[in-house]
């Protein structure tokens, strides 16, 4: 390399000099550059280059065939169905893996599809390796077989996977988006293009079938942003991966769990398995976009709140769902045996083993939840309750006072007619009713400061009269103490002991004692009103209000008139 020496020279000045000297100095530098180029590129040819490789491009006949081979040779934990075909008539199918030697009562149900899946191959692949590894012998896995009936949908577009790498089907139908809100009736859930879109009427006849707790969707890479005369030999090349994501869809922010804990739970294990996720708007740093700040759309995260294919199962069965974007089949499938932990035991809120999905009706703190001993029982609890929740009404005393708590719940429209704002009039109206102690309710009420009964009227009006509860049901009180002393419990002005079938149970979670009172069939088929009237002696002794310095109050003592 030449180097300037401005030393063996006769000194120079001004203008001239400096000319002299830039343009001595400056003369070696093509060579520079060519020589920092030329060591880049040395260095960057010792990378590993995986793309140099092809990832194998799975065939229908090698798809289908290992389906079978799977089934022979797992009769026990497996069954294998075709739910439906494409338009073109390549099979849809469905794997079903649970240990068949314990009953279906107890399981939770999880969807594990790709709607996608299709041109986004990750996914699909992710799919068939999870498959793998609930079919194996880890313990973990024979866990999640015994606890849960795990479906697998790996290829729900077969036409978009085995030959075109586009995301619609052979009407140009996209089973992932449904096409958007416009293609169903709302009102009906309906889908209007089922003869169009048969990908999604097989999706829609299994969650009908199985009325799952959950669905995991999943999402990737592939070839679907290739152009089609740039697709060559339709085969992905190794390396070729995404950023991951977890738990929601860039472009559908209302596709998510509705417990962030249940995201971080997934991100957390996928974490510890070598592969983080991206959280969204939170990483982001973006608040949500509304329609009434659409001229600040520059600002807002991204993604809109849209309807698409899987939320069916949330309309219809309150089913909680979730979107992944994969890069890596080991990442992906890291985050799902953390979904699936969450099934295999007690979530902290909810007491009992299983996804958290019961409470299906909220108010101000009370939860309307899920009634039953099993996990089949509650979710024909859930259900039921679910598809007639919004013609429900609910109050409480208000407001709100420590070591008190109530919790009305209308079941029907001739219930939801006796409650009134004032306490007075609405204890007149219980009068004469079967099966309550009016006197008990209102020796609750009358020894209280509240000032009325708080109510919100139900969203829907009955068109006709709502059928009984057949079910069950059951109310949730949080009362914000570790171990406070229930003093009386009552339902309907009857007291309450503790019972999982016929009364309340209590535990401690999420900084509340969780009090839930269980109503048996037999009792919500014979009313449409339920009372809870709670008093309790907290276990730790809290101030109110404030009160300025001494000096202050001095202060303004002195100068008051």
């Amino acid at each position: 390399m030449k180097r300037c020496f401005r030393g063996s020279r006769p000194a120079r000045s001004g203008l001239l000099a400096s000319m002299v000297v830039i343009a001595f100095c400056a003369a070696p530098a093509p060579v520079l550059v060519r020589a920092a180029e030329d060591d880049l590129r040395a260095r960057l040819a010792k990378l590993p280059q995986p793309w140099k490789e092809k990832v194998h491009r799975v065939t229908q006949e090698e798809y289908e065939e290992t389906l079978r081979f799977w089934a022979e040779k797992h009769p026990g934990i497996l069954t294998v169905e075709q739910v439906g075909t494409s338009t073109k008539g390549m099979g849809i199918h469905l794997l079903a893996i649970t240990d068949k030697s314990v009953p279906d009562a107890d399981k939770q149900v999880a969807i594990v599809c790709c709607l996608h899946g299709g041109p986004e191959r990750s996914g699909t692949s992710t799919a068939l390796t999870l498959a793998e590894w609930l079919l194996g012998n880890s313990p973990e896995a024979a866990e999640t077989r015994r606890k849960q009936i795990v479906l697998v949908m790996p290829i729900v577009n077969p036409e978009a996977y085995f030959e075109t790498d586009r995301f619609g089907n052979a009407h140009g139908i996209d089973p992932y988006t449904g096409g958007g809100a416009g293609n169903w009736d709302l009102a009906t859930m309906t889908y209007k293009l089922l003869d169009k879109a048969p990908e999604i009427r097989a999706f829609l006849s299994v969650v009908d079938r199985y009325q799952p707790e959950v669905i995991a969707d999943l999402h990737g890479i592939g070839l679907q942003e290739y152009a089609p005369d740039r697709l060559g030999d339709r085969r992905m090349y190794q390396g070729q991966t995404m950023f991951e994501v977890t738990g929601s869809a860039y472009s559908n922010y209302a596709l998510r769990p509705w417990d962030w804990r249940v995201i971080e739970a997934m991100v957390a294990a996928g974490c510890e398995a070598g592969y983080p996720s991206d959280r969204f708007e939170a990483d982001g740093q973006r608040a949500f976009w509304g329609p009434d700040i659409a001229p600040l759309a520059g600002r807002l995260w991204r993604g809109r709140p849209n309807f698409y294919t899987a939320q069916y199962a949330y309309v219809q069965y309150h089913t909680m769902l979730m979107a992944y974007e994969i890069g890596w089949e080991a990442g992906g499938v890291a985050r799902l045996q953390g979904l699936f932990r969450i099934g295999n035991n007690v979530w902290e809120t909810e007491g009992v083993p299983g996804y958290p999905v019961g409470r299906v009706k909220p108010f101000i703190g009370h939860f309307l939840t899920a009634y039953g001993q099993t996990a089949q029982a509650r979710r024909r609890s859930r259900v039921e309750l679910w598809q007639q929740q919004e013609r429900f009404s609910q109050a409480m005393l208000y407001p709100q006072t420590d070591g008190r708590d109530s919790f009305v719940l209308a079941v029907t429209d001739e219930a939801a007619k006796l409650l009134d704002a004032d306490k007075g009039r609405f204890l007149e109206n219980l009068e004469g009713r079967p099966d309550f102690d009016v006197d008990a309710i209102r020796a609750f009420v009358d020894i209280g400061p509240e000032d009325k009964l708080y109510f919100a009227r139900a969203r829907s009006a009955p068109d006709e009269e709502a059928p009984a509860i057949e079910h069950g049901l059951a109310l949730r009180l949080r009362l914000p103490y570790r171990n406070p002393d229930l003093v009386d419990l009552r339902l309907n002005g009857r007291p309450l002991a503790e019972s999982p079938t016929d009364g309340y149970r209590r535990w401690f979670a999420g900084g509340y004692t969780q009090v839930e009172i269980n109503v048996p069939p037999q009792r919500t088929k014979s009313t449409g009103l339920f009372v809870v009237t709670c008093a309790y002696l907290p276990d730790v002794q809290r101030s109110y209000g404030w009160t300025p310095p001494p000096e202050v109050l001095e202060r303004t003592k002195q100068t008051s008139p």
